[in-house]
């Protein structure tokens, strides 16, 4: 099991400082009025993995703009390797970038924290996934991969750096009316060929592997969820192997030139990929579901992969669970904290009211939060 111990925040956001020591490796409840500051402790948890955190903020936006010294934050993370401390931190030089520092020396990339820690969160904003546009799902389970393959998120910034560049050569040659360069277009669509198979065979296989722990772990009060990703590129696997595929979408990339020079991007590829979720018990997709069934279906997501990063890297990953309990009733509030506590992971929680986690009196720390001041309780 892996847990943090202790955290120390520094400028950020609306903390000067503030310091969290002998942490509980169960459950650690915040709770206090909209606005206190309870969302940046748990984003300033979520720095501790890979990614721009719970809110993908830029580095300057979590300045605390009260001082002009850089915002940092540290933590001591117990798990199978000991106490490690690890610290990150705005770069003051710069302003744009965040420093990363594991047991006093610099680390070489943020995905060396993949090592230590997993982090899964829940906000309020995410409440809307299922009616959202196909981005916010598409992000939402690259996020879920990321736990796992620390490269895809790479993939899939080449993907979209080489799409921008092949459109902004076929925009201007649309406005200009000379020309684009043949080969320049035949080298970058190549470049997207090849990274948008491997994004959607990542997505494929992700999602099937997440599909077997939904279908093996049920619960009456979280609806099993039947997961697919959707798109081009993946439904093109169905029929036909990878590298087939490849020439199939390269083919399509230079087909579409005419139009893409015009309406910008590419007509097709994994950049408007979608995930698709239906409720299992109604046959019914998840747009269509109650508010409260889609929230609940969402709990159950989240739970299936906490229990796949259990069970294939050996260790629960950390849940930073922001609100989660304010629209549940009080049969499912329970039934998530007997599952949180069975599978064997530190849960950060927040909310307006501690009466929301009286079924966790007992059985973690609570902590009552005031104007970006935390009291324990």
């Amino acid at each position: 099991m892996s847990y943090i111990s202790s955290l120390t925040l520094h400028n950020f956001r609306s903390y000067e400082s503030s310091d969290l020591k002998q942490l509980s490796a169960k459950f650690i409840v915040f709770y206090g009025a909209n606005g206190a500051g309870k969302t940046n402790i748990l984003e300033a948890v979520s720095l501790f993995s890979p990614g721009r955190g719970l809110r993908s903020a830029k580095p300057i936006e979590m300045q605390n703009n009260a001082t002009q010294s850089p915002w940092a934050l540290s933590c001591h993370i117990e798990g199978e390797y000991g106490a490690i401390q690890i610290g990150t931190g705005l770069d003051g030089a710069t302003k744009n970038k965040r420093i990363l520092r594991v047991q006093g020396e610099n680390a070489r990339s943020q995905g060396v924290l993949s090592e230590y820690l997993a982090c899964i969160w829940l906000t309020p904003q995410m409440d809307r996934l299922f009616l959202d546009s196909s981005s916010h799902r598409r992000r939402f389970l690259d996020r879920l991969i990321f736990a796992f393959d620390p490269g895809h998120s790479g993939r899939v910034t080449r993907y979209e750096n080489a799409m921008r560049q092949r459109s902004k050569i076929l925009q201007d040659s649309h406005k200009t009316g000379r020309q684009a360069d043949a080969s320049w277009l035949d080298g970058l669509e190549r470049q997207m060929a090849e990274t948008a198979i491997a994004i959607a065979a990542a997505r494929r296989d992700f999602t099937a592997r997440l599909q077997g722990v939904c279908d093996t772990h049920k619960s009456e009060y979280f609806p099993r969820a039947i997961l697919q990703a959707q798109g081009s590129i993946e439904a093109l696997f169905d029929n036909a192997p990878a590298l087939e595929v490849e020439d199939l979408y390269r083919y399509q990339l230079q087909e579409s030139r005419s139009v893409d020079m015009i309406s910008g991007g590419a007509a097709t590829g994994p950049h408007k990929s979608d995930l698709g979720v239906i409720m299992a018990d109604k046959s019914m997709p998840a747009e269509h579901c109650s508010t409260g069934e889609q929230k609940a279906l969402l709990i159950g997501i989240l739970l299936a992969h906490a229990r796949l990063i259990k069970d294939e890297r050996g260790f629960a990953p950390i849940l930073l669970l922001d609100e989660v309990a304010a629209h549940l009733d009080e049969g499912r509030r329970c039934a998530l904290y007997d599952l949180l506590e069975g599978l064997g992971s530190q849960v950060w929680l927040s909310g307006t009211d501690r009466a929301l986690f009286t079924a966790l009196e007992g059985r973690g720390q609570f902590f009552e939060v005031e104007n970006s001041s935390i009291h324990s309780r």
